[in-house]
């Protein structure tokens, strides 16, 4: 049945003994109508085989490209001259947001989005193979969900590309909260101010690698960083000269901490209309340690 709804709307060539019938005229599909198939196909919302494909695109006049990136918009504000500006991009709206699919020949894709999205707040997904634009446009639509959404001169786009670890640590919350319980259960027992100075001190240690590395991110002296690390040794014994259990510490440290920054912004974007703009004392130290 599915084969014979797609060849009755054109998207298919009839076997031979369902050819059509000498004369009969098919109606191309409406360039409007054909955009709207192709986007729904590539985004995943209305999937349909990539042989399929090939009449709704001629009918868009907008050929499948090798490769492509997916953009999200903040703002569905001028979503056409955008469309435009980027060389005729696929523009759809996911769950009511505005989303394009810009073909992605090469390295000069990315300046000519960042100049064209330039003061809107938008995300860019990673290059993949067009049987892969949702990938693209779930993740860049992830990424936009963690930032401002709100435009300005001064806004750039953010790009998946250069947040590959930040997806990937958040990608499930309760697994970010198990890993969390495993490896930094030794500072529950502290109070919250000695657990902070403690954590801060052990993510700059491995990111940094040494005491005087950790005391150039915390600004403060290489002596207080050695009396902390010899705290930490005590919390957490020999398991702190095993890889794997530093990789995991590393890990449940920035993964906690940007949950934390998600939850955040997510708490002030409830409240945006009442906020009255003081910033929580160290989100300052927590975003320089943190690199973000």
């Amino acid at each position: 049945m599915e084969q014979a709804l797609l060849t009755s709307l054109g998207y298919q060539e009839r076997t031979e003994n369902e050819r059509r019938p000498a004369g009969l005229v098919v109606t191309p599909m409406p360039v409007s109508r054909a955009r709207k198939v192709l986007f729904g196909a590539l985004s995943g919302q209305h999937p349909l085989p990539a042989a399929a494909l090939a009449e709704p695109a001629r009918c868009a006049g907008w050929p499948v490209p090798a490769t492509l990136r997916a953009v999200v918009l903040g703002s569905p504000a001028e979503a056409p001259q955008l469309a435009a500006a980027l060389g005729d991009a696929l523009v759809g709206t996911v769950d009511g947001t505005t989303c394009l699919f810009v073909p992605d020949p090469g390295t000069q894709t990315r300046p000519r989005l960042e100049a064209a999205l330039k003061g809107r707040p938008a995300a860019v997904g990673h290059t993949v193979p067009a049987d892969d634009a949702a990938s693209s446009l779930r993740w860049a639509r992830a990424l936009l969900a963690l930032g401002p959404g709100r435009g300005g001169p001064d806004v750039r786009p953010v790009f998946v590309d250069d947040h590959l670890s930040t997806l990937l640590l958040l990608q499930d919350e309760s697994l970010v909260t198990a890993l969390a319980a495993r490896r930094l259960g030794p500072l529950e027992e502290l109070t919250p101010r000695q657990s902070e100075r403690l954590e801060v001190t052990l993510l700059a240690w491995l990111e940094g690698g040494g005491a005087p590395e950790a005391a150039k991110v915390l600004q403060v002296h290489p002596q207080t960083v050695r009396y902390r690390l010899r705290q930490i040794e005590k919390l957490f014994g020999p398991a702190l000269r095993d890889p794997l259990t530093r990789f995991e510490l590393e890990m449940a440290l920035r993964s906690r901490r940007l949950l934390a920054r998600v939850r955040r912004h997510r708490s002030r974007a409830g409240r945006r209309a009442g906020a009255s703009g003081v910033r929580p004392l160290g989100v300052t130290r927590e975003a320089r340690v943190n690199g973000l």
